[in-house]
């Protein structure tokens, strides 16, 4: 790389170049961080303030004055910074590929590729008039191809480090939508990257030499990576992270690489950094000690600076004449016109409506990352018109950016797609994602809850995105912080990396050992919070997850003795407010590992489960759950539908001849949920049951005496029962269940179910159907 070539202080600078390099850093950062605070409640995301950040310091605004001109922009200042960004670039590209959702990509990669190439391919077409009218009016005469390459880049490339922040900041990177959009940026600006470095490495057989080379030692370290990361995790057994030996070994190699593939040429190494990202394996502490360290460092200090230096490049006075404001113009609204005619024609025929193909279109739109790298690297600096077409181009980069930047995020914060997510199973297609939140609070908890996942994800990998939460109770008193040399090796510098003891430690190894045996990633956060408000915090934290259930555990474990015990009232309050409060679908799981529900995976022996369906909102929702379960080829399903024995007769239809109002609109809304309900099994039954997939029983009962003597006589046959949790009214199937209901929060079944009288032995899935309330859509629910 030549900015690295020439590190040195020239006789010319009157400050050291590393000093002015180093303050410029701390005016972005200042600045944009000022920006961001004014900017932020009118809904701009981060680099929209980073990039005016950098055009105020930069010779737009602050350099302009003699002083300050002379001070930052110094013969060797811009090489130090050109290092910098270069490093900067190499780790939040790595940073992309270590969390990009290959799942994802896998189920969606030909939606993704149509939006993808619409634009695209119309902007190589579009290039070939402006890159002539540009080559007249700057008198290209040599060095053509390249720079038809350069324009074709800027009208094609979509910048996605800029399309991820922007997306997740706004909260948008949960929605299909947002995915789609990041996902389709990703592939592409590779698209333009393979595209440019494959046309130039068949130019000599040197840089095809070169670029094959490049290739090989990345595949090399690709593989390299994979040993060091089971060597890592095996070292570290007995700590939360990997030491930070071991951190600076795989950053020390990283950079090594892209140092390598920039100096063979031919390739860029931000290719390079994306694929050892991507292809990281994602399970133990490496991978999870690298998104720890990188994602602080890249959100607050890395892409702040990358952001800021590419408006820092951008001068106003390059704007001095009609022409290049035409031209600038010109450039842009082709850019904007090929990726708005692209996407908009992408979009029909994926039949994407049009208010999110324009926001796609606008997304994908944005530049300033591959662009900027062939706008800064031309082929050969001392060409006549290197000088304009870099200052055009780069103008035209970062206005494009600025411009279109504010009004997307305008764009998105309008956007309704993004709040309308299923909040609820009943209405979530079965071979639809699933995403799910479990919480745990210590390490007995999640042997249960890695169990549902197992099962809920299917022998054939259904489409699930599971998320763990620890919940860890916030200490009264802080400890004390330690100076940095008291840490040990691989601790982080803050008491909260304290919080929750060893059993952050036992929870990792329990999920990283399920995901090394089941291959199902689950994406791990913890919580800290006083329990108070634990419960305003997990529910905010899935409305931004938008998962459409959360699973919480019961406040009771079992005993060696296979009795119930106790041990944490705290738990049992906690669940009561969430199940009041949650934005989606709840379910309490009551664990009994010993004698219940096992994880499927991986297991010889097939488990019995059961769902008790007796009517009502939770019951179905309770059934829409046994949908996604049934599809595991570990598990048989049996439905057993409980049905009043009066029914046969009709009877309740008989009391609607009274004249009260109130009791005639009773019946009339018991009769439109009873058919809801037969219309909602009838659908299972034809669906599943007819085809084998599942079992399904009647049983007439007449009371809450005979529906507990049904369910003595079961009590032993299933490793797990799904019920719902109530909001069936008043049902005579549960009369004198509830006299002795010791925990509301499960309903009187699940109640029943959880406690010792029936003696049963499988574990309890106790789920209620998510309420709208008109005052709030995603609020409270109705008791």
């Amino acid at each position: 790389m030549e900015a690295t070539e020439q590190l040195v202080c020239r006789p010319v600078d009157e400050f050291n170049p590393l000093i002015t390099t180093c303050f410029q850093v701390s005016c972005i950062l200042v600045c944009s961080h000022i920006f961001h605070l004014l900017l932020k409640p009118i809904g701009q995301p981060g680099p929209v303030a980073q990039l005016l950040a950098g055009v105020v310091v930069g010779p737009t605004l602050f350099s302009r004055a003699k002083i300050v001109e002379e001070f930052f922009i110094q013969a060797s200042s811009a090489k130090y910074y050109e290092f910098f960004s270069f490093v900067c670039r190499l780790l939040f590209m790595f940073s992309i590929g270590l969390e990009t959702d290959i799942p994802y990509v896998k189920r969606n990669i030909r939606v993704i590729g149509i939006i993808a190439a619409g634009g695209s391919l119309l902007a190589c077409i579009v290039a070939a008039p402006i890159f002539w009218l540009l080559a007249k009016v700057f008198q290209v005469t040599t060095e053509r191809f390249p720079f038809y390459l350069v324009v074709f880049t800027v009208l094609a490339n979509s910048a996605s480090p800029i399309v991820f922040r922007l997306v997740a900041e706004t909260k948008f990177d949960t929605t299909d939508l947002g995915r789609l959009a990041i996902y389709s940026s990703l592939l592409n600006e590779f698209s333009c990257v393979a595209f440019v470095c494959a046309l130039r490495a068949f130019t000599s057989l040197s840089r095809f030499g070169g670029a094959l080379l490049a290739a090989l030692v990345t595949l090399a370290l690709i593989f390299l990576n994979k040993y060091l990361s089971r060597f890592f995790n095996r070292r570290a057994r007995n700590s939360r992270f990997i030491s930070n030996s071991a951190v600076f070994l795989l950053v020390f190699l990283l950079t090594s690489l892209s140092f390598f593939v920039e100096y063979v040429g031919s390739i860029t190494a931000i290719a390079s950094c994306f694929l050892l990202g991507l292809l990281f394996p994602r399970e133990g502490k490496t991978a999870r000690t690298l998104l720890h360290k990188l994602t602080y460092a890249v959100n607050t200090f890395i892409l702040p600076v990358y952001f800021g230096y590419t408006g820092f490049q951008f001068d106003i006075k390059t704007l001095n004449n009609k022409v290049t404001v035409f031209l600038t113009l010109l450039v842009i609204l082709a850019s904007a016109g090929t990726r708005l005619a692209g996407t908009f024609a992408a979009s029909h025929y994926l039949k994407i409506p049009w208010n999110e193909a324009m926001i796609l279109a606008f997304l994908l739109n944005l530049k300033g990352n591959y662009d900027l790298i062939l706008i800064n690297t031309p082929p050969q600096p001392k060409l006549v018109w290197a000088t304009d077409i870099h200052n055009l181009l780069l103008t035209v980069v970062v206005l494009d950016t600025l411009i279109i930047g504010p009004g997307v995020s305008i764009l998105l914060n309008r956007e309704e797609s993004g709040a309308q997510y299923p909040t609820t199973l009943e209405i979530l297609n079965p071979e639809s994602e699933l995403r799910m939140l479990d919480c745990v609070y210590v390490p007995r908890h999640v042997s249960g809850h890695v169990s549902l996942i197992s099962a809920l994800a299917g022998l054939h990998n259904a489409p699930i995105k599971p998320f763990l939460v620890h919940l860890v109770e916030l200490p009264k008193k802080r400890k004390s912080k330690l100076m940095y040399h008291q840490l040990e090796d691989g601790d982080q510098f803050s008491d909260e990396e304290e919080y929750g003891g060893n059993d952050v430690l036992e929870i990792n190894e329990a999920v990283d050992a399920f995901t090394s045996e089941t291959k199902i990633f689950i994406h791990q956060t913890k919580l800290v919070s006083s329990f108070l408000t634990i419960n305003e915090d997990l529910c905010n934290g899935a409305e931004d997850l938008r998962v459409a259930i959360i699973f919480l555990p019961f406040h009771k474990h079992q005993r060696i003795d296979g009795k119930m015990e106790n041990t944490m009232e705290e738990i049992r309050t906690i669940n009561q407010k969430v199940i009041r409060h949650a934005p989606c679908s709840v379910g309490i799981l009551v664990d009994r590992g010993q004698t219940g529900f096992q994880q499927p995976h991986g297991s010889s022996c097939t488990q019995n489960i059961v769902t008790l369906f007796f009517g009502g909102p939770d019951d179905r929702e309770a059934l829409a759950c046994s949908k996604r379960i049934l599809m595991h080829s570990q598990i048989n399903l049996t439905v057993i539908r409980f049905i009043p024995t009066s029914s046969r007769h009709d009877s309740w239809i008989n009391d609607a001849s009274q004249k009260d109002e109130e009791v005639i609109m009773a019946i009339s809304s018991v009769g439109t949920e009873n058919e809801i309900d037969n219309a909602f099994v009838e659908t299972f039954c034809n669906r599943y049951v007819a085809q084998g997939k599942a079992g399904f029983l009647e049983k007439y009962v007449s009371d809450g005496v005979e529906t507990a003597a049904v369910l003595r006589e079961i009590a032993e046959l299933y490793s797990l029962f799904i019920v719902g949790k109530g909001g069936r009214g008043s049902c005579p199937l549960t009369t004198g269940v509830s006299d002795w209901e010791e925990c509301p929060e499960l309903g009187s079944i699940g109640d029943l179910l959880a406690s010792s009288e029936i003696n049963i032995t499988g574990s309890v899935l106790v789920i209620q159907r998510h309420r709208h309330s008109d005052s709030d859509p995603r609020g409270g629910i109705d008791d």
